[in-house]
């Protein structure tokens, strides 16, 4: 139900006045059952305003004091309390029983269906004193001390304050079957449980201040040139340039297919497709190598220049013909310098 629909007297620190009743237009039969039960003279309730107005006096009365819990809460804080080895004894000089009362201030039968009450201005006080001069001690006793303890101490019972006296505990209609003689009466069907935990809700703890955040200094990087670093960066090798199967370098190197490797590589890294054609140059030192490729350095360096390769001038076509001819001739007793008389012979 929104709370303007409250009356003012359930306001927080709002004087007590005469409950506001709001009846259906059919009354239903328990509430006359109860109200002809309560009523020591005979009243008639033969109508909804008969109800209406029998209903208000009745909780309007200064004696309409309803019980909605009990609490048992300690007497002192608890440094002061008595230590005894009977348990019955500490619970008897320790602890007290505090009756948590309340009057009416709305009962709504065609809304809501619920009835709200308020705690008297006794109730009021003696929670108050107990929050102020015990919960408290004994909460800060609980925690370690820092600047702002004292300070925020007194919010918590400003805020506690404020609270009680704007609870309002709002339950069913039917909690009126516990209306008794002259408007008294009290929670039934363990709704006293609820009562407890709310008003045992209105206490808060004492929070300390968050932890600062520490600043964790973290050691800088070394770099690379630092002798501390030792090994931990390796140049890596340049992936080797495939190779056809049929150009596989043979097991043993030596000078010249040293010098074929070299020619392949600067081959394959792309504009030298013509020097594939070329002979192998004429290897410029004389040392084979037989370094075992697990102990070379790790970069690559290109090799060092040497003489320019030797091109063969190669024979023509015709100047080979006469030759093999001339060596037939010579052989088998035939001149092809007179192959004309041959042919006319023929």
């Amino acid at each position: 139900m929104p709370s303007i629909l409250l009356p003012a007297s359930a306001a927080a620190f709002a004087p007590r006045s005469s409950p506001t009743v709001v009846l259906n237009t059919k009354v239903d039969p328990w509430l006359t059952a109860t109200l002809k039960r309560i009523n020591r003279i005979k009243r008639p309730l033969n109508s909804v305003p008969q109800h209406m107005r029998c209903l208000t006096e009745t909780l309007s009365s200064s004696s309409a004091i309803w019980t909605l819990c009990s609490l048992m809460l300690p007497k002192a804080p608890d440094s002061q309390l008595r230590k005894d080895s009977n348990p019955l004894v500490e619970a008897l000089f320790n602890y007290q029983l505090l009756h948590i009362e309340a009057y009416v201030v709305h009962v709504d039968l065609v809304l809501q269906n619920e009835i709200a009450f308020k705690l008297t201005p006794e109730s009021i006080a003696a929670l108050t004193e107990y929050h102020k001069d015990i919960y408290l001690v004994d909460t800060a006793a609980s925690i370690w001390n820092w600047s702002e303890k004292e300070t925020q101490i007194k919010k918590l019972q400003e805020e506690f304050v404020q609270a009680i006296n704007k609870f309002v505990y709002r339950t069913s209609a039917f909690a009126l079957e516990g209306l008794e003689d002259d408007g008294a009466g009290e929670l039934l069907c363990g709704r006293s449980d609820d009562v407890k935990t709310a008003i045992m809700g209105l206490f808060m703890p004492l929070l300390p201040p968050p932890p600062r955040v520490v600043n964790i200094i973290r050691p800088a990087p070394l770099l690379p040139s630092s002798p501390a670093v030792g090994h931990w960066w390796q140049p890596t090798l340049p992936n080797p340039a495939p190779v056809d199967s049929w150009k596989v370098v043979p097991s043993s190197p030596s000078a010249a297919t040293t010098a074929d490797t070299h020619s392949t590589i600067w081959a394959n890294m792309g504009g030298f497709d013509n020097i594939q054609n070329l002979p192998s140059p004429t290897p410029s030192y004389s040392q084979p190598f037989s370094q075992p490729y697990s102990t070379a350095p790790n970069y690559y360096s290109a090799p060092q220049s040497t003489a320019p390769p030797v091109i063969t001038q190669l024979p023509l076509p015709s100047m080979i013909t006469q030759q093999q001819c001339s060596t037939s001739a010579g052989l088998g007793g035939f001149e092809w310098g007179r192959y004309h008389e041959y042919a006319t012979t023929m």
